[in-house]
């Protein structure tokens, strides 16, 4: 089985959409997956590009899944809407999201660092 170098990942409270494909563009999975086994699936993929929506929760998760080893690239919702080929729904975002990672260079925005200081639990 050929290993996934994009995923597009859409998240949402409680289930996300993962789209995989390899550097040829074919799809090589379409993924509705808990939040509980978010980590576990993409920690069982080899090292690859991991591309979601820049929201407030992609900040979180961008930090958990870069502590995995994957590259991980947050993309503006205004580059991703032009990509969507059909209904608005989860399952189109993380294919729109999968299919614009490599077409072109973004401004791709970090995730964010939580500093000591600013944990909740101090």
């Amino acid at each position: 089985m050929e290993q996934a170098t994009t995923i597009g990942l859409d998240i949402a409270k409680h289930v996300f959409q993962l789209h995989g494909a390899d550097s040829a563009g074919h799809v090589l999975f379409r993924e509705r997956i808990t939040r509980t086994k978010l980590l576990g699936f993409l920690a069982a993929q080899t090292r690859c590009v991991v591309a979601m929506q820049a929201c407030a929760g992609a900040h979180y998760w961008a930090r958990e899944t870069a502590k995995l080893g994957h590259h991980v690239r947050l993309i503006a919702p205004a580059y991703i809407k032009p990509f969507i080929k059909r209904q608005k729904n989860d399952a189109a975002d993380a294919e729109a999201i999968c299919e614009l990672d490599p077409v072109r260079e973004l401004p791709y925005r970090p995730a964010a660092v939580v500093l000591p200081h600013q944990r909740p639990d101090r």
